[in-house]
């Protein structure tokens, strides 16, 4: 289905719609929106809508599917598969979700609360907070991430190992669907046997078949204590056993476990102010652990992971680990694993693999792919980091110093990218863990994937979307 160039009088349409505080064509205004986070693709929109509640969104749906135009919606723009970028034609319209920015606490004792889909993820953490709660998922965008972009790329972060991807948070919903009629799925039923669910085809699909524009979603009690601990480790096969270590003795006290190699830890301390080594011996990998109190009888979680630590390295299961002695120390650990990416960002150019396998396979993924990339591609250097209990793989790829960026990335580096997924899909694994498929990852996606899920997607697609006007070139490849 061929996108309809949006005229003069249609964009006066919309700003009809919106009014001068939802509606921009000012070049100006729309230009920092049209690129992605990672700097790789930049697109063109003639126009920038911002509706300020479901209303204007499902109005703003109605008149693009009348006239045909393609929809791209957006939130904080911090996506790492330019999902949330136009393409180049300048025909599509950015739907921004940025002003519809409101927090209700439902039920504290149940712990709902229910937000627009432009909620930024600091300030739902903020508001939990208020009343003694805790939304469990975090990430290193959070001041920038939107709920409504974290649903509809089923985001993960850093707690996935004891509270899951938001799949698992979110209790109800509310989407403008391709038509401009409005699902409410806002219940936050325990039990609903209706048939297909919608409110999960929506989370994932990265508004293809739907626009997000409120949910209800769960929080656990706020925190009495955490400790938060640093390990040094000789390998991720090492790591490994000490994940297993952990959970085997803290149950469902371990909340994060992360790992990232001394490559990681340099680039951090040497491009990310006020970062510095945890540990003041030298190791060639470092595992970062969080244990968490959150009911009154439990053992303070400084105790137990001291516990835990001293006996894993009776065990030879770590070189070295300390404790953070304060929070401000905590947050300082989080930070180096938080700013990896931005380090990496500031090194200069690499690839980004945001891939997934069998949690008991990411160790040997690591170790036995990351030499063969090296070997092959020479001057390139590997750099793989991420969440160890969930398989979750940050898998990237350094250009080598000096060469020319676009060829490179058109050249060797596609190339490259093309063998990860290779060796990927051999273990059984997953091309994206966490961020989606976006425009980044399509063709790949396209080649890789299992042709009966193809078949699925767009049959899905095409029902919901006839018109083919949602986030278009996006997740499903065309036919």
């Amino acid at each position: 289905m061929e996108n309809t160039v949006p005229d003069v009088k249609i964009l006066s349409e919309f700003r009809a719609i919106l009014g001068p505080k939802g509606y921009t064509d000012e070049v100006e205004m729309i230009a920092p929106w049209l690129t992605d986070w990672r700097g790789r693709f930049t697109g063109a929109a003639p126009a920038l809508l911002s509706p300020a509640n479901t209303d204007e969104v499902a109005a703003v749906v109605k008149l693009a599917a009348k006239h045909r135009i393609s929809l791209v919606p957006q939130g904080g723009n911090s996506g790492m598969v330019a999902g949330a970028t136009p393409d180049k034609s300048g025909e599509q319209v950015i739907l921004s979700l940025r002003r519809m920015n409101k927090i209700t606490v439902m039920d504290a004792e149940d712990g709902l609360i229910c937000c627009d889909a432009g909620v930024i993820l600091q300030n739902l953490h903020e508001a939990a907070a208020a009343v003694g709660r805790r939304f469990p998922l975090t990430l290193g965008g959070k001041g920038s991430a939107t709920v409504g972009g974290l649903i509809s790329t089923n985001a993960g972060g850093t707690q996935v190992l004891r509270h899951g991807t938001m799949r698992m948070l979110v209790a109800g919903l509310e989407a403008v669907l391709p038509d401009g009629s409005i699902y409410n799925a806002m219940a936050p039923l325990k039990k609903d046997n209706r048939g297909y669910d919608l409110k999960q085809l929506l989370i994932g699909a990265e508004g293809t078949v739907g626009i997000v524009t409120q949910a209800v979603l769960h929080t656990v009690p706020a925190l009495i204590d955490r400790c938060v601990a640093w390990a040094g480790v000789e390998s991720p096969a090492q790591a490994y056993d000490l994940l297993l270590f952990m959970q085997r003795h803290g149950r469902d006290r371990l909340e994060g476990f992360e790992i990232l190699p001394q490559r990681a830890l340099n680039a951090v301390t040497t491009h990310i102010a006020g970062t510095r080594p945890p540990l003041d011996t030298a190791h060639r990998w470092h595992a970062l652990m969080e244990f968490v109190q959150d009911e009154p009888g439990q053992i303070p979680p400084n105790e137990l992971a001291t516990q835990l630590l001293e006996k894993a390295m009776h065990e030879n299961l770590l070189g070295n680990a300390t404790i953070a002695s304060s929070d401000a120390q905590a947050e300082a650990f989080w930070k180096i694993r938080d700013s990896i990416a931005e380090a990496e960002r500031a090194a200069g150019p690499a690839l980004q693999h945001d891939i997934s396998v069998p949690v008991s396979a990411m160790a040997r993924f690591i170790e036995d792919e990351s030499p063969v990339i090296e070997s092959t591609y020479p001057g390139t250097k590997t750099l793989a980091f991420g969440h160890l209990g969930d398989g979750n793989i940050h898998f990237h790829v350094k250009a080598p110093d000096g060469v020319d960026v676009t060829s490179w990335y058109a050249g060797d580096g596609k190339a490259i990218t093309s063998h990860v997924y290779n060796r990927v899909r051999a273990y059984g694994g997953s091309l994206s863990a966490e961020h989606g498929i976006g425009q980044a990852k399509i063709d790949e996606f396209e080649r890789l994937a299992d042709p009966a899920r193809l078949a699925a997607l767009r049959a899905i697609k095409n029902a919901l979307d006839p018109l083919g006007i949602m986030n278009p070139g996006k997740l499903v490849p065309l036919a």
